[in-house]
Protein backbone atom coordinates (compact mmCIF):
# COMPACT_ATOMS: atom_id res chain seq x y z
CA UNK A 1 0.00 0.00 0.00
CA UNK A 2 1.11 3.55 -0.73
CA UNK A 3 1.59 6.42 1.71
CA UNK A 4 -1.50 8.17 3.06
CA UNK A 5 -4.97 7.12 4.13
CA UNK A 6 -5.84 3.55 3.31
CA UNK A 7 -8.00 3.66 0.13
CA UNK A 8 -11.76 3.45 0.56
CA UNK A 9 -12.02 0.11 -1.26
CA UNK A 10 -9.40 -1.49 1.01
CA UNK A 11 -10.98 0.13 4.06
CA UNK A 12 -14.33 -1.43 3.19
CA UNK A 13 -13.14 -4.95 2.30
CA UNK A 14 -10.18 -5.43 4.66
CA UNK A 15 -11.20 -3.33 7.68
CA UNK A 16 -14.97 -2.79 7.92
CA UNK A 17 -15.87 -6.20 6.46
CA UNK A 18 -13.85 -8.00 9.16
CA UNK A 19 -15.93 -6.51 12.00
CA UNK A 20 -18.96 -8.43 13.25
CA UNK A 21 -19.69 -7.51 16.88
CA UNK A 22 -22.64 -5.16 17.47
CA UNK A 23 -23.64 -3.48 20.75
CA UNK A 24 -27.02 -1.91 21.44
CA UNK A 25 -25.29 1.10 23.04
CA UNK A 26 -23.72 2.12 19.70
CA UNK A 27 -25.92 4.50 17.71
CA UNK A 28 -23.43 5.60 15.02
CA UNK A 29 -20.86 3.15 13.64
CA UNK A 30 -17.75 3.37 11.43
CA UNK A 31 -18.43 4.56 7.90
CA UNK A 32 -16.44 6.30 5.19
CA UNK A 33 -16.57 10.03 6.00
CA UNK A 34 -18.04 9.48 9.50
CA UNK A 35 -15.57 11.03 11.96
CA UNK A 36 -17.42 10.35 15.20
CA UNK A 37 -19.19 7.46 16.86
CA UNK A 38 -22.15 7.83 19.22
CA UNK A 39 -22.98 5.74 22.27
CA UNK A 40 -25.89 5.92 24.70
CA UNK A 41 -25.72 4.56 28.26
CA UNK A 42 -28.18 4.51 31.16
CA UNK A 43 -28.47 7.59 33.38
CA UNK A 44 -26.95 5.88 36.46
CA UNK A 45 -23.93 4.50 34.60
CA UNK A 46 -20.54 6.06 34.19
CA UNK A 47 -18.44 5.98 31.02
CA UNK A 48 -14.90 4.67 31.56
CA UNK A 49 -12.26 5.45 28.92
CA UNK A 50 -8.70 4.16 28.45
CA UNK A 51 -6.08 4.27 25.70
CA UNK A 52 -2.91 2.26 24.99
CA UNK A 53 -0.56 1.61 22.06
CA UNK A 54 1.12 -1.62 20.96
CA UNK A 55 4.65 -0.83 19.84
CA UNK A 56 6.92 -3.69 20.95
CA UNK A 57 5.21 -6.80 19.57
CA UNK A 58 5.26 -8.15 16.02
CA UNK A 59 3.12 -11.29 16.16
CA UNK A 60 -0.54 -11.13 17.24
CA UNK A 61 -0.40 -7.34 17.45
CA UNK A 62 -4.15 -7.06 16.79
CA UNK A 63 -5.12 -9.42 19.60
CA UNK A 64 -2.73 -7.77 22.06
CA UNK A 65 -4.10 -4.34 21.22
CA UNK A 66 -7.64 -5.28 22.17
CA UNK A 67 -6.67 -7.18 25.31
CA UNK A 68 -4.59 -4.45 26.92
CA UNK A 69 -7.34 -1.86 26.61
CA UNK A 70 -10.12 -4.23 27.66
CA UNK A 71 -8.01 -5.14 30.69
CA UNK A 72 -7.65 -1.49 31.69
CA UNK A 73 -11.41 -1.05 31.59
CA UNK A 74 -12.05 -4.28 33.50
CA UNK A 75 -9.55 -3.21 36.19
CA UNK A 76 -11.86 -0.28 36.95
CA UNK A 77 -14.86 -2.57 37.28
CA UNK A 78 -16.20 -1.52 33.88
CA UNK A 79 -17.70 -3.68 31.16
CA UNK A 80 -15.83 -3.02 27.89
CA UNK A 81 -18.27 -1.77 25.26
CA UNK A 82 -16.35 -0.37 22.29
CA UNK A 83 -12.89 0.48 20.99
CA UNK A 84 -11.48 3.01 18.53
CA UNK A 85 -8.39 2.00 16.57
CA UNK A 86 -5.54 4.04 15.15
CA UNK A 87 -3.51 1.77 12.87
CA UNK A 88 -0.26 3.14 11.42
CA UNK A 89 1.36 0.96 8.76
CA UNK A 90 4.78 1.22 7.08
CA UNK A 91 4.98 1.94 3.37
CA UNK A 92 4.65 -1.24 1.31
CA UNK A 93 2.58 -3.06 3.95
CA UNK A 94 0.41 -5.67 2.26
CA UNK A 95 -3.38 -5.56 2.33
CA UNK A 96 -3.50 -9.25 3.30
CA UNK A 97 -1.49 -8.43 6.43
CA UNK A 98 -3.89 -5.61 7.34
CA UNK A 99 -6.82 -7.98 6.86
CA UNK A 100 -5.15 -10.52 9.20
CA UNK A 101 -4.68 -7.84 11.87
CA UNK A 102 -8.34 -6.90 11.60
CA UNK A 103 -9.43 -10.53 11.78
CA UNK A 104 -7.38 -10.99 14.95
CA UNK A 105 -8.92 -7.83 16.42
CA UNK A 106 -12.40 -9.02 15.54
CA UNK A 107 -11.76 -12.46 17.05
CA UNK A 108 -10.97 -10.98 20.46
CA UNK A 109 -13.85 -8.51 20.15
CA UNK A 110 -16.27 -11.36 19.47
CA UNK A 111 -15.01 -13.27 22.52
CA UNK A 112 -15.28 -10.24 24.83
CA UNK A 113 -18.39 -8.77 23.13
CA UNK A 114 -16.70 -5.48 22.23
CA UNK A 115 -17.62 -3.44 19.17
CA UNK A 116 -15.10 -1.57 17.04
CA UNK A 117 -16.84 1.80 16.86
CA UNK A 118 -14.37 3.84 14.83
CA UNK A 119 -10.77 4.67 14.09
CA UNK A 120 -8.17 5.69 11.54
CA UNK A 121 -5.97 3.56 9.26
CA UNK A 122 -2.95 5.07 7.51
CA UNK A 123 0.24 4.12 5.70
CA UNK A 124 3.08 6.39 6.83
CA UNK A 125 6.86 6.58 6.58
CA UNK A 126 6.91 7.64 10.24
CA UNK A 127 6.89 3.95 11.27
CA UNK A 128 8.92 0.94 10.14
CA UNK A 129 6.49 -1.65 11.52
CA UNK A 130 2.76 -1.64 12.39
CA UNK A 131 1.72 0.48 15.36
CA UNK A 132 -1.77 0.16 16.83
CA UNK A 133 -3.24 2.56 19.38
CA UNK A 134 -6.55 1.59 20.98
CA UNK A 135 -8.98 3.78 22.88
CA UNK A 136 -11.48 1.78 24.89
CA UNK A 137 -14.88 2.81 26.19
CA UNK A 138 -16.64 0.92 28.97
CA UNK A 139 -19.59 1.30 31.27
CA UNK A 140 -20.13 0.63 34.96
CA UNK A 141 -22.74 1.36 37.62
CA UNK A 142 -21.41 4.43 39.41
CA UNK A 143 -21.50 2.78 42.84
CA UNK A 144 -19.50 -0.25 41.61
CA UNK A 145 -16.54 1.65 40.17
CA UNK A 146 -13.21 0.22 41.42
CA UNK A 147 -10.05 2.33 41.55
CA UNK A 148 -6.39 1.35 41.84
CA UNK A 149 -5.97 3.88 44.64
CA UNK A 150 -8.35 2.27 47.15
CA UNK A 151 -6.08 -0.37 48.72
CA UNK A 152 -6.12 -0.26 52.54
CA UNK A 153 -3.56 -1.31 55.17
CA UNK A 154 -4.03 -4.86 56.36
CA UNK A 155 -5.51 -6.10 53.10
CA UNK A 156 -4.12 -9.08 51.21
CA UNK A 157 -2.43 -8.58 47.85
CA UNK A 158 -3.53 -11.15 45.26
CA UNK A 159 -1.92 -11.84 41.89
CA UNK A 160 -3.78 -13.76 39.19
CA UNK A 161 -1.99 -16.08 36.75
CA UNK A 162 1.81 -15.83 36.36
CA UNK A 163 4.42 -13.08 36.27
CA UNK A 164 5.83 -12.19 32.87
CA UNK A 165 3.27 -14.15 30.91
CA UNK A 166 2.67 -11.60 28.12
CA UNK A 167 6.35 -10.86 27.63
CA UNK A 168 7.14 -14.57 27.53
CA UNK A 169 4.55 -15.17 24.80
CA UNK A 170 5.77 -12.19 22.74
CA UNK A 171 9.44 -13.21 22.98
CA UNK A 172 8.68 -16.86 22.22
CA UNK A 173 6.71 -15.97 19.09
CA UNK A 174 8.95 -13.19 17.80
CA UNK A 175 12.16 -15.19 18.40
CA UNK A 176 10.86 -18.72 17.87
CA UNK A 177 13.49 -19.64 15.27
CA UNK A 178 16.36 -18.75 17.60
CA UNK A 179 14.85 -20.07 20.84
CA UNK A 180 13.85 -23.39 19.27
CA UNK A 181 17.55 -24.16 18.88
CA UNK A 182 18.05 -23.88 22.65
CA UNK A 183 14.77 -25.14 24.15
CA UNK A 184 12.66 -28.21 23.49
CA UNK A 185 9.32 -28.04 21.70
CA UNK A 186 7.33 -28.61 24.90
CA UNK A 187 8.79 -25.52 26.56
CA UNK A 188 8.31 -23.41 23.43
CA UNK A 189 4.70 -24.50 23.06
CA UNK A 190 4.01 -23.68 26.72
CA UNK A 191 5.58 -20.23 26.33
CA UNK A 192 3.63 -19.41 23.17
CA UNK A 193 0.41 -20.70 24.73
CA UNK A 194 0.69 -18.08 27.48
CA UNK A 195 -0.62 -15.71 24.83
CA UNK A 196 -4.01 -17.38 25.31
CA UNK A 197 -4.25 -15.97 28.86
CA UNK A 198 -3.98 -12.22 28.21
CA UNK A 199 -7.48 -11.18 29.27
CA UNK A 200 -8.33 -10.21 32.86
CA UNK A 201 -11.96 -9.40 32.07
CA UNK A 202 -13.28 -12.58 33.68
CA UNK A 203 -11.26 -12.29 36.91
CA UNK A 204 -12.38 -8.68 37.25
CA UNK A 205 -15.99 -9.78 36.88
CA UNK A 206 -15.57 -12.46 39.56
CA UNK A 207 -13.65 -10.16 41.90
CA UNK A 208 -16.34 -7.46 41.67
CA UNK A 209 -18.79 -9.91 43.22
CA UNK A 210 -16.52 -11.11 46.01
CA UNK A 211 -15.01 -8.30 48.02
CA UNK A 212 -12.23 -6.80 45.93
CA UNK A 213 -11.20 -3.32 47.08
CA UNK A 214 -8.79 -2.35 44.27
CA UNK A 215 -7.53 -3.80 41.00
CA UNK A 216 -4.57 -3.01 38.77
CA UNK A 217 -3.63 -4.90 35.60
CA UNK A 218 0.04 -5.72 35.25
CA UNK A 219 1.47 -4.24 32.04
CA UNK A 220 4.78 -2.52 31.26
CA UNK A 221 7.19 -2.74 34.17
CA UNK A 222 5.85 -6.16 35.14
CA UNK A 223 4.75 -7.25 38.59
CA UNK A 224 7.31 -5.07 40.39
CA UNK A 225 6.21 -2.01 38.42
CA UNK A 226 2.54 -2.71 39.07
CA UNK A 227 3.16 -3.17 42.80
CA UNK A 228 4.91 0.18 42.93
CA UNK A 229 2.05 1.86 41.08
CA UNK A 230 -0.53 0.24 43.37
CA UNK A 231 1.27 1.52 46.45
CA UNK A 232 1.86 4.98 45.02
CA UNK A 233 -1.73 5.38 43.82
CA UNK A 234 -3.16 4.25 47.18
CA UNK A 235 -0.48 6.12 49.18
CA UNK A 236 0.35 2.99 51.17
CA UNK A 237 3.25 0.64 51.70
CA UNK A 238 3.37 -3.07 51.02
CA UNK A 239 5.36 -6.19 51.73
CA UNK A 240 5.58 -8.95 49.12
CA UNK A 241 7.29 -12.35 49.38
CA UNK A 242 9.23 -12.99 46.16
CA UNK A 243 8.89 -16.77 46.35
CA UNK A 244 5.11 -16.43 46.53
CA UNK A 245 4.90 -14.65 43.16
CA UNK A 246 3.88 -17.34 40.66
CA UNK A 247 6.02 -17.63 37.54
CA UNK A 248 6.12 -20.37 34.88
CA UNK A 249 9.30 -22.37 34.33
CA UNK A 250 9.28 -21.44 30.64
CA UNK A 251 9.33 -17.77 31.65
CA UNK A 252 12.25 -18.33 33.99
CA UNK A 253 14.30 -20.14 31.34
CA UNK A 254 13.60 -17.67 28.53
CA UNK A 255 14.39 -14.76 30.83
CA UNK A 256 17.64 -16.41 31.88
CA UNK A 257 18.58 -16.88 28.22
CA UNK A 258 18.19 -13.14 27.54
CA UNK A 259 19.43 -11.99 30.96
CA UNK A 260 16.21 -10.22 31.92
CA UNK A 261 14.10 -10.09 35.09
CA UNK A 262 10.72 -11.89 34.84
CA UNK A 263 9.26 -9.69 37.58
CA UNK A 264 9.97 -6.58 35.48
CA UNK A 265 8.62 -8.07 32.25
CA UNK A 266 5.33 -6.92 30.71
CA UNK A 267 2.56 -9.12 32.10
CA UNK A 268 -0.85 -8.32 30.62
CA UNK A 269 -3.11 -11.18 31.72
CA UNK A 270 -2.04 -10.77 35.36
CA UNK A 271 -4.17 -8.72 37.73
CA UNK A 272 -3.15 -7.31 41.11
CA UNK A 273 -6.06 -7.20 43.55
CA UNK A 274 -6.45 -6.23 47.17
CA UNK A 275 -9.09 -7.60 49.52
CA UNK A 276 -9.84 -7.98 53.21
CA UNK A 277 -10.31 -11.73 52.71
CA UNK A 278 -7.76 -12.77 50.13
CA UNK A 279 -8.33 -16.48 50.64
CA UNK A 280 -12.06 -16.09 50.10
CA UNK A 281 -11.49 -14.16 46.88
CA UNK A 282 -8.97 -16.75 45.65
CA UNK A 283 -11.50 -19.52 46.31
CA UNK A 284 -14.04 -17.77 44.07
CA UNK A 285 -11.45 -17.11 41.35
CA UNK A 286 -10.37 -20.74 41.37
CA UNK A 287 -13.99 -21.86 40.99
CA UNK A 288 -13.93 -19.95 37.70
CA UNK A 289 -10.70 -21.66 36.67
CA UNK A 290 -8.49 -18.63 37.37
CA UNK A 291 -5.13 -19.25 39.05
CA UNK A 292 -4.58 -16.76 41.90
CA UNK A 293 -2.12 -16.41 44.79
CA UNK A 294 -1.71 -14.19 47.86
CA UNK A 295 1.73 -12.61 47.46
CA UNK A 296 1.79 -10.04 50.29
CA UNK A 297 0.07 -7.42 52.44
CA UNK A 298 -0.75 -3.74 52.24
CA UNK A 299 1.06 -1.88 55.05
CA UNK A 300 0.34 1.39 56.83
CA UNK A 301 3.91 2.61 56.29
CA UNK A 302 4.97 3.99 52.93
CA UNK A 303 7.74 1.40 52.55
CA UNK A 304 7.36 -0.97 49.57
CA UNK A 305 9.40 -4.06 50.29
CA UNK A 306 10.18 -7.35 48.53
CA UNK A 307 11.23 -10.16 50.88
CA UNK A 308 13.46 -13.02 49.71
CA UNK A 309 14.61 -15.43 52.42
CA UNK A 310 16.19 -13.16 55.04
CA UNK A 311 16.71 -10.27 52.63
CA UNK A 312 14.46 -7.24 52.44
CA UNK A 313 14.89 -4.80 49.57
CA UNK A 314 12.95 -1.77 48.52
CA UNK A 315 10.93 -1.60 45.34
CA UNK A 316 11.83 1.25 43.02
CA UNK A 317 9.67 3.12 40.49
CA UNK A 318 9.30 1.20 37.21
CA UNK A 319 11.74 1.91 34.40
CA UNK A 320 11.99 0.61 30.83
CA UNK A 321 10.30 -2.76 30.50
CA UNK A 322 12.59 -5.77 30.13
CA UNK A 323 10.96 -6.61 26.80
CA UNK A 324 12.77 -3.72 25.14
CA UNK A 325 16.11 -5.31 26.02
CA UNK A 326 15.17 -8.28 23.84
CA UNK A 327 13.90 -6.32 20.83
CA UNK A 328 16.40 -6.49 17.99
CA UNK A 329 18.32 -9.36 19.55
CA UNK A 330 18.71 -12.77 17.96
Amino acid sequence: MKLGKVPETILKRSVFKQLSTRRKEVLVRPHVGEDCSVLQFESDEVCVVSTDPITAALEDIGSLAVHITANDLASSGAEPVGILLTILLPEGFMEEELRKIMQDINGVCETLHIEVIGGHTEVTNAVNKPVISVTGIGKAPKEQLVLTGTAKPGQDIILTKWAGLEGTAIIAKDHEDVLSKHFNRELMDEAIALGNHLSVVEEARVAMKHGVSSMHDVTEGGVFGALWELGACSNVGLEVVLDDIPVKQCTIEICEYYGINPYKLISSGCMLMTADDGNGLIEQLQKSGIHATIIGKIMASKNRIVIQSDTRRALTPPKTDELYKVMGKS
